[in-house]
């Protein structure tokens, strides 16, 4: 499968944006997808995930009251909604997938097999 994603943008803090990724060449409906991200200096981090229904959703605590993440399996798209963002959340945000029939867990960032080109958020006053 492979993932874009878009809709990074400069913000100022307090501020919202809504971040999407595309996926083509699987079948969209068989995989756990999430979000994840990566600051300057630091390792890429878990942010989000939402199981293949889209029923459950999972978040980091850094994010959970704030982000918000959902699916359109027939667009084969996934989206990231972000709000009262804060200066610690600029990052390169990475969407993610992983194939759902090999079962285990799907909520920490080593689950992912699949990641794709990010998009770099900032925000900053």
């Amino acid at each position: 499968v492979q993932l874009q994603a878009y809709g990074g943008g400069l913000v100022q803090p307090g501020g919202s944006l809504r971040l999407s990724c595309a996926a083509s060449g699987g079948t969209f409906s068989s995989y756990f997808m999430a979000w994840g991200r990566q600051a300057p200096g630091k390792e890429r981090e878990f942010v989000a995930a939402i199981s293949r229904s889209g029923i459950s959703a999972y978040y980091a605590d850094s994010v959970k009251a704030r982000f918000t993440i959902s699916r359109d399996n027939a667009k084969n798209t996934v989206s990231l909604q972000m709000n009262s963002l804060k200066p610690e959340d600029t990052a390169v945000y990475y969407c993610a997938a992983k194939w759902g029939p090999s079962g285990g867990s799907w909520t920490r960032r080593e689950d992912y097999e699949f990641w794709g080109q990010g998009t770099q958020v900032t925000v900053s006053s």
